[in-house]
């Protein structure tokens, strides 16, 4: 976990890959901690082929069952169809500029600027309006404290405290 987040969380994640791949993951950390969703990693991206968009959006009831079947994975029916579902919708933003486009647009104007844990919100005016847009265009398991939290994670807001050392370092 601690390297995690010294060296990846918070940092700016811009590619379309690189987003859908973490939208999916916070997907299935739903209501799970973080750190099962870790040590699942390397076997969601086997499962999930490397997160390729175009991949999982063909995926059909014989890759569910088989995603079903694989203990390395959360087994969650409703999460694996979500995340082809999600695969699809990702692909279908392409005309309007992308996954990341999308998710860029709503990085807050002014930036938040925690000084103590008790400061850094479960979710933003910004993070409530990703959750509808991206809803509004078929995806789901985006509501906004998930969206709050892969906007932490992807480096559209950083919440790291005043002082810390990493806080505005990406």
């Amino acid at each position: 976990m601690r390297e995690y987040y010294d060296t990846e969380w918070g940092s700016p994640v811009r590619t379309e890959q690189g987003l859908f791949e973490r939208l999916s993951l916070e997907a299935f950390q739903s209501g799970l901690s973080w750190a099962t969703i870790l040590r699942k990693r390397e076997a969601f991206r086997a499962a999930f082929h490397g997160f390729d968009v175009d991949a999982v959006a063909a995926f059909g009831d014989a890759d569910v069952e088989r995603l079903l079947q694989d203990a390395g994975i959360v087994r969650n029916r409703a999460k694996i169809v979500a995340t082809i579902g999600n695969a699809r919708a990702t692909a279908a933003l392409r005309p309007e500029g992308g996954l990341p486009a999308l998710i860029w647009s709503h990085r807050p104007e002014v930036p938040l600027r925690p000084r103590t844990v008790d400061e850094v919100p479960t979710s933003t005016p910004e993070s409530v309006a990703l959750a509808a847009a991206l809803r509004a265009r078929g995806f789901r398991f985006v509501g906004p404290t998930t969206m709050f939290a892969l906007m932490e994670a992807t480096g559209v807001v950083d919440t790291r405290l005043v002082g810390s050392h990493r806080r505005g370092t990406d």
